[in-house]
């Protein structure tokens, strides 16, 4: 994580690193590139990012270099088809065979947000209480 905050610092954007105070006291600490916050638990790390992002990014972010994912890919398509993975959930996987097509995909990407999806809250509030939803079950 080191090496990508770095680069994104480097390119000119905003790095915060959140460290739960059990690492803060071992080698972790004061190494964070941009602002560093201290939280008690991993619980409030995890809430805090959710808080503090736009933007998810699972790294290596389907950079499907020499075919490395193609299984999965082909895996994740028969999915969908089998409708097991809604299309609003299939469109967030974008992959590419370089750097630089992932970069112009994600740039280029606008998310169609999904009805039900919309409904779902993940303030921190609403996790302690049990909502029912009525989500459609594909068999």
């Amino acid at each position: 994580m080191g090496c990508v905050s770095t680069t994104a610092h480097v390119g000119g954007s905003q790095v915060l690193g959140i460290i739960p105070t059990a690492l803060a006291e071992g080698n972790f600490a004061g190494k964070t590139i941009g602002e560093e916050l201290r939280v008690p638990t991993m619980q409030d790390k995890i809430w805090k990012i959710f808080d503090n992002s736009y933007v998810f990014i699972a790294l290596p972010g389907l950079l499907n270099v020499d075919g490395f994912f193609n299984k999965l890919l082909s895996f994740l398509d028969q999915a969908g088809e089998e409708n097991f993975i809604p299309h609003s959930a299939q469109q967030i996987f974008i992959s590419a065979s370089t750097a630089e097509e992932m970069v112009d995909k994600l740039e280029d990407f606008v998310y169609k947000l999904d009805p039900i999806a919309a409904q779902i809250n993940l303030s921190k509030e609403s996790s302690s209480k049990r909502r029912k939803m009525d989500l459609p079950l594909h068999l």
